[in-house]
């Protein structure tokens, strides 16, 4: 099993919509998939459409430092013309049902708070139930976010070409790692970030930007790299999320392709696995043969 966190210390970058589609997708290939929203503004567990609606989420979890079947949701997604998600895989969710304050303030009271999240998550149930956890995190700092993130085996951050972004995620990223670096004292070293250039704009602006932050900012203090990978601005992503349906789903050739290739970086094990309905729409190939230059 594997737990990515995707994280920024700057809201609206697109988490939430990074998250909700690489699970999609990943269930789509028939993987079980856990998605976890650690933000208690709620726009994972509104981004689909749940089937079955557990009685508890994210509070209990962190309460209780495991994730029993009651915590659970299932989400079952279709199209009007009755296209499903792949039978093999599932789409899970722990959903966010925490008052905004509430459980920052409880965590602060507890003395292992950085860490109930990671034994939650890392439980025997949880570890034989699914093969990818994606956690979703708030836009901020506090005790909420690091339990999230060193939950994690890897982090993903979302950095949108502008200027204002790549300063944020400067800044913040080093507070971040400064923040939790005593956490190595308790044998939970902070998980290796992958950085990836979200919402790219045609613009020379947006591209001169882009060039910057993976020169300026590869391997950050050793511990950040910016992914290959990148994700363009495009409406199709929108359109999903307002549909309540993966990206895939509406714009297989390109959204889909973007979200397959981004998918094989982090994942290289599931390189060359297209989803039912990408099929012969993707250039596997040109991947494969891009990975072989570098």
């Amino acid at each position: 099993m594997i737990v990515i966190t995707v994280i920024s210390t700057k809201g609206g970058v697109g988490k939430t919509t990074l998250t909700a589609n690489l699970g999609a997708l990943l269930a789509d290939l028939g993987v079980r998939v856990l998605l976890i929203d650690a933000d208690v503004q709620p726009s994972l567990t509104r981004y689909y459409q749940i089937a079955q609606l557990a009685p508890f989420g994210l509070t209990e979890i962190i309460k209780r430092g495991t994730i029993p079947p009651d915590c659970i949701s299932h989400i079952e997604l279709q199209t009007p013309e009755g296209q499903q998600l792949n039978p093999d895989g599932c789409l899970d969710i722990v959903v966010a049902n925490a008052p905004e304050g509430t459980l920052q303030d409880w965590l602060a009271q507890r003395i292992d708070r950085a860490i109930r999240i990671r034994k939650a998550v890392r439980s025997p149930f949880i570890d034989e139930a699914y093969d990818v956890v994606l956690i979703d995190t708030q836009g901020s700092v506090g005790h909420l976010q690091d339990a999230a993130v060193l939950a994690a085996d890897v982090l993903v951050s979302p950095i949108s070409p502008d200027i204002l972004s790549a300063r944020e995620f400067t800044s913040g990223t080093l507070d971040l790692l400064n923040r939790l670096e005593p956490s190595a004292e308790m044998g939970i070293t902070v998980p290796p970030m992958k950085a990836l250039i979200y919402r790219m704009e045609r613009t020379k602006d947006s591209q001169n930007i882009a060039k910057s932050i993976r020169g300026e900012y590869v391997n950050l203090r050793a511990r950040v790299d910016v992914l290959d990978s990148t994700v363009p601005h495009a409406v199709a992503y929108k359109q999903a999320a307002t549909a309540q349906l993966p990206v895939h789903w509406m714009d297989p050739s390109r959204a889909g392709a973007t979200m397959h290739q981004l998918l094989w970086e982090l994942i290289p094990s599931l390189a060359g696995s297209v989803a039912p309905n990408c099929d012969g729409l993707i250039d596997v190939t040109q991947f494969a043969a891009e990975e072989t230059e570098q």
